[in-house]
């Protein structure tokens, strides 16, 4: 549940790599289905917590209020009289019982709407009683609706690499009174909000970005409602009482592995480039048909949207290209060029849509970026990319110039605050004096250049968003990416 009025914090919705296979090989692996009884692995909590259970809630939770009726668990919000408070509700969580890090978590509920009441399906990070706390225990909204509205949010809070708080929230239309499955699909990279399998929100948590290691641990399933509270208010409706959520089943599931078919690669389109230079399309007679990219000229690119690359290791790149004299010359990039993967030499073909697949083999660190083209030379047309990792490939030792180096490690080049609202600072061991600073944004558009005078930088000007920094002195070159 929220602990306070939420604070969305801007993180991009990332398209995957492979993503046109992101179902995963689910096994159940807990339930329960509610049929007669409470399982045992529910505890219950009671009383008011601390400051409203850091809500200003004004319920007090009790055992009493979490029944089961037909084959169902109905959680019952009363007006009553207890312990000092004027209403009753029930809390329960599977602390101390089952966790799970990463996987389908889904539960089949109907709630009520009316003024001041405040349902929820949640987790909370195992580490909240072991000293961590909260947020910095991590929490995952799965559900939470509030009074009258036919709408149903899906919220991550946790403490960013600033040691500040921070949610990212979404939100989809939903008729609460009736049954729906909500649910979040959670792996080492995304987590995934959905209503009746419909995807409406998600969030990038590769490699713990902005601070998100909190996701990657355990974390234990609640279920509560909440009458009034710093989120849905105090204006309370009398006339909503007693009040029943109606929880049919609560399933869990976890990647068993084994998919029997497995995706291998990603295909990207010539074009369907996010951003280019100099280049045009034309109908393709390759299989499969489309379009293809052609009249492309020296120093003509194509940028194309965000990848993730899930692990760290060798990666096999094809290109569908044609060429009718031969001569040209190709270079693969990440991150508007700031990361150069290889290049490779187009042969002649014999004609412009006489196809031929040419390749090479890789290495990329596991992380997002946003892969380009760009023409070392012309004369030549592309029809496709494909990406597939190498599992056991050996890793090309490659000599690094030293702006490669600095690419890679740039540990002496810091940017802060991240995520940034108006002024990046930077710290350098390197003087930032005659030097560049480009911005791009996740398309590979340029979308800022600046000499800096100082160690401050001022975006305020820049659309929320992830961007990428690009500094460049001499044979010096550094990359970060931050969040605005």
């Amino acid at each position: 549940m929220k602990k306070f009025l939420p604070t969305c914090l801007l993180l991009g919705a990332l398209t995957t790599f492979q993503k046109s296979a992101q179902a995963q090989n689910w096994q159940l692996v807990w339930q329960d289905e509610f049929t007669n009884s409470i399982s045992a692995d529910w505890v219950f909590e009671t009383g008011n917590g601390s400051g409203g259970w850091g809500n200003n809630e004004l319920e007090y939770y009790r055992r009493e209020n979490a029944t089961i009726e037909n084959g169902q668990l109905v959680i019952t919000a009363k007006r009553e009289s207890f312990g000092g408070f004027n209403y009753t509700s029930a809390r329960m969580k599977t602390a101390g019982k089952k966790s799970w890090k990463y996987g389908k978590m889904v539960a089949r509920i109907k709630m009520p709407a009316f003024s001041g009441i405040w349902p929820a399906f949640w987790m909370l990070g195992d580490n909240i009683n072991s000293g961590a706390g909260w947020p910095a225990c991590g929490e995952i909204d799965i559900m939470e609706h509030i009074n009258a509205e036919n709408r149903t949010y899906g919220t991550p809070h946790w403490l960013d690499n600033n040691n500040q708080y921070a949610s990212y929230g979404g939100n989809t239309a939903c008729t609460v009174t009736d049954y729906h499955d909500y649910s979040i699909e959670w792996d080492a990279n995304y987590i995934r909000w959905f209503l009746d399998g419909v995807k409406y929100h998600e969030m990038y948590i590769g490699g713990g970005i902005n601070g998100t290691s909190e996701f990657h641990a355990n974390q234990f399933l609640l279920l509560n409602m909440a009458v009034g509270g710093n989120w849905p208010g105090f204006n309370i409706d009398l006339n909503g009482f007693p009040a029943k959520m109606y929880v049919d089943y609560v399933r869990v599931y976890q990647d068993a592995g084994g998919n029997p078919n497995p995706p291998t690669s990603t295909t990207i389109q010539a074009e369907s480039y996010s951003n280019m230079s100099g280049v045009q399309l034309e109908a393709t007679t390759d299989a499969g048909g489309g379009q293809n990219v052609g009249w492309i000229d020296a120093n003509d690119w194509m940028a194309y949207s965000p990848l993730v690359f899930p692990t760290t290791g060798n990666y096999q790149i094809e290109y569908r290209v044609a060429s009718l004299n031969g001569g040209g010359r190709l270079s693969a990039d990440l991150n508007a060029g700031s990361i150069v993967l290889g290049q490779l030499d187009v042969p002649s073909t014999g004609g412009w849509q006489n196809w031929t697949t040419i390749s090479h083999t890789v290495y990329v660190n596991a992380g997002t970026y946003t892969p380009g083209i760009f023409a070392v030379a012309g004369g030549w047309n592309l029809n496709w990319i494909r990406i597939t990792p190498l599992s056991g490939a050996r890793q090309t030792t490659v000599a690094n110039t030293p702006a490669e180096t600095a690419v890679q490690s740039g540990k002496s080049f810091t940017i802060y605050p991240n995520p940034v609202k108006h002024q990046l600072n930077i710290t350098s061991s390197e003087s930032l004096s005659g030097g560049l600073v480009r911005i791009f944004d996740l398309s590979g558009k340029q979308v800022m250049t600046a000499r800096p005078a100082t160690n401050h930088l001022d975006v305020s000007a820049l659309a929320p968003g992830v961007y990428t920094l690009v500094f460049t002195k001499n044979q010096t070159r550094i990359t970060k990416e931050f969040v605005k």
